[in-house]
């Protein structure tokens, strides 16, 4: 019903600005992007998946904490797409970065195996 494509990973130095987007197709008739919470979601090598940021379908957003005041979520749904925006990246934040959605999520945003969804990832790589 979703397919979610990434883009925007690169490599950049520690300290640089990098947004990432996800655009969504292939939506179910009758149904629209903004009746999907969107989330990001990194894995690291070596490392479980980790939860960066979400708005559920309420519109609440959400961060982790290690994010709170340099990444921002946002979407845009006239372009069935959806972005985070990371300002000052850090070294240990080289991941791939993958979106995610799910159908009127508004609890457990936070939790990956709450999305049915997902791209197929991008590669963000922080040199120090």
């Amino acid at each position: 019903q979703l397919q979610l494509v990434e883009s925007g990973g690169q490599l950049v130095q520690a300290g640089d600005s990098l947004r990432l987007s996800c655009v969504a197709s292939v939506i179910a008739s009758g149904r629209s992007f903004n009746d999907y919470a969107v989330a990001w979601f990194r894995r690291a090598p070596g490392k479980e998946r980790e939860f960066v940021a979400a708005i559920n379908w309420l519109g609440r957003k959400s961060y982790s904490d290690s994010v709170t005041g340099r990444f921002t979520i946002s979407r845009d749904s006239a372009k069935n797409a959806m972005y985070l925006q990371m300002n000052s990246v850090k070294p240990e934040e080289a991941a791939v970065y993958s979106c995610a959605a799910e159908w009127r999520l508004i609890s457990g945003e936070t939790r990956p195996d709450k999305y049915n969804y997902w791209g197929q990832g991008t590669q963000v790589t922080v040199s120090s």
